[in-house]
C-alpha cells in the first residue's frame, strides 16, 4: 500500500519509520513532514487540518492509508472527509475526537461508562475554581478543557499559579490529584476491536527528578519491568471497552487509536486522561519494540478487520527515547540555531535520531524549529543497555543551548 502521514514531529517520524519497515508498504508520503522523515517519504507542504487539501492530496497519490499524527486533524474533522471520499484512515472522526478535544467530554464518558477516574468538577468562573481547589487541595490539577499542544494541563502547590492558569484557559476542568506512577497505554479499536499495544512510561517534567514545569514529555521507555502482572488485561476490561460501548451508545464509533493515560493509585489503575492519537514521545519507544508489520495493522481500524489479526509480536529487549530541548523549553524555547552531531549519532549501533521540531536552514543544514528538537531513540537486550545507548547518542548531538533529562528510565534499568 501507498501511505500518507499527517504531521511534522517526532511521533510522526517513529510511524513513517515503522511503516518503512512494513514490506508492504511500498510508498510512503508525508505532510508537512520534517528534514528526517524527508529521508524515508515525500513531504508536501499543505494545512493538515484543511480536509479537503488533505483528501485531494491523498487521492492524487492514489494513497490506500492516511496515517492522521497529530491531534489538531481529527478534531478538524478530516477523518470525516477522507473517510466520506472512501479513502481509508488511521484516526477517529470529529465526534470520537472529542475524547480528546474536550476534558469534559471525556469525564462524562467515563462517569457514564463507570471508568475508574479522578474526581472533577468543570469550571467556567473564578468562584467556580475557588470552590474546586478548595475541595480538592494541593496538588492542583488544572486542565484547559479545549486542546492545548500539550501545555494545557498544570499540575502545582502553588494556588496562585493553578488560578492563573484557570483565567488563561477560560473552562477548565480541576481534579483530584491522583498519586501513583504513571503509564501510557495505546489501544487500537476498530469500533467494535480492540487491540492493546506495550505499555509504555513517559516523563513530562522538565528537570530530573520531575521537577520543573509539565511538558510535552522528555523521554520514555519499554517494556515497563514493573508493571503489574495484568495490568494490560484489568484495564482492557475496566476502561477501554466500557468506553468504546458507551461510544457506541451514542452513536459513534471510535475507530483509530485511544491513548489511555493512567495513574496506579493504591486503589489501581485510575485514568488521568485519553487522547485520540499515539502519544509523544511514548510512540517513539513503543513502535521501536513492535515486531508485527504496521501498515495492515493501522489500516484494519477503518475496515473492521481488527478481529481478524489476533495479538501483535514484539521484539525481546527494549528502548529508551531522550529528548532534546531547544534553550528555554517549555516556555520561549530558542529557534533557529544549527544542529550538529546527526550522522555521528545516527552512527552508533543500536541508536538512531528522529526529528522532532527540525527545519531545513539552506541546502542540507538542518536547524531547531520548536521546543522539542529531537528524539535520541537507544535500544538493547534490556533497559541498561538501551539507555547507555541512547544516552551516548545525545551526547554526540550539538545544539547550543540545549538540554535533556539525563534520568530517563534510570530507577527502572537500576532495578533490574
Amino acid at each position: 500500500m501507498k501511505a500518507l502521514v499527517l504531521g511534522g514531529g517526532g511521533r510522526e517520524h517513529a510511524l513513517v519509520r515503522a511503516l518503512s519497515l512494513d514490506p508492504g508498504v511500498t510508498g510512503i508520503h508525508s505532510a508537512p513532514g520534517n528534514p528526517g522523515i524527508s529521508e524515508l517519504a515525500e513531504n508536501h507542504v499543505i494545512n493538515v487540518t484543511d480536509g479537503l487539501a488533505v483528501t485531494e492530496l491523498a487521492a492524487r497519490i492514489r494513497a490506500e492509508l492516511v496515517v492522521i499524527g497529530p491531534e489538531a486533524p481529527l478534531v478538524a474533522g478530516v477523518a470525516d472527509a477522507l473517510r466520506d471520499r472512501g479513502i481509508p484512515v488511521f484516526g477517529p472522526d470529529r465526534a470520537a475526537a472529542k475524547l480528546e478535544g474536550s476534558k469534559a467530554f471525556a469525564k462524562e464518558v467515563m462517569e457514564a461508562a463507570g471508568v475508574p477516574t479522578a474526581k472533577a468538577r468543570v469550571c467556567r468562573s473564578a468562584g467556580q475554581v475557588s470552590d474546586a481547589l478548595d475541595e480538592f487541595g494541593a496538588p492542583y490539577v488544572v486542565k484547559d478543557d479545549g486542546l492545548a499542544a500539550g501545555k494545557g494541563v498544570v499540575v502545582t502547590d502553588d494556588r496562585a499559579l493553578a488560578e492563573r492558569h484557570a483565567r488563561e484557559c477560560g473552562r477548565v476542568v480541576i481534579e483530584e490529584f491522583l498519586d501513583g506512577p504513571e503509564v501510557s497505554l495505546f489501544v487500537l479499536s476498530d469500533g467494535v476491536h480492540a487491540l492493546p499495544l506495550l505499555p509504555a512510561q513517559d516523563f513530562k517534567r522538565a528537570y530530573d527528578g520531575d521537577r520543573g514545569p509539565n511538558t510535552g514529555g522528555m523521554g520514555a521507555y519499554a517494556p515497563l519491568p514493573w508493571a503489574p502482572q495484568g495490568l494490560v488485561d484489568e484495564v482492557m476490561e475496566s476502561v477501554v471497552r466500557p468506553t468504546l460501548a458507551e461510544m457506541n451508545r451514542r452513536g459513534t464509533r471510535y475507530q483509530g487509536l485511544l491513548y489511555v493515560g493512567l495513574a496506579l493509585t493504591s486503589g489501581g489503575p485510575r485514568v488521568v486522561e485519553f487522547n485520540a492519537r499515539f502519544g509523544d514521545p511514548e510512540t517513539q519507544v513503543v513502535l521501536d519494540r513492535l515486531a508485527t508489520p504496521i501498515g495492515a495493522v493501522l489500516q484494519a481500524t477503518d475496515t473492521a478487520g481488527l478481529g481478524g489479526i489476533g495479538s501483535l509480536q514484539w521484539k525481546p529487549g527494549a528502548a529508551v527515547t531522550v529528548v532534546v530541548a531547544a534553550e528555554n523549553y517549555p516556555g520561549d524555547p530558542v529557534k533557529g540555531d544549527l544542529i550538529g552531531g546527526l550522522d555521528a549519532a545516527n552512527a552508533l549501533e543500536g541508536a538512531y535520531v528522529l526529528h522532532a521540531g527540525t527545519a531545513w536552514e539552506g541546502t542540507d543544514g538542518v536547524k531547531a524549529s520548536g521546543g522539542r528538537v529531537l528524539n535520541v531513540v537507544g535500544t538493547g537486550a534490556d533497559l541498561r543497555q538501551a539507555r547507555e545507548r541512547a544516552y551516548e547518542a545525545a551526547s554526540r548531538i550539538e545544539l547550543r543551548g540545549s538540554f535533556h533529562r539525563t534520568d530517563i528510565a534510570e530507577r527502572a534499568a537500576a532495578e533490574l
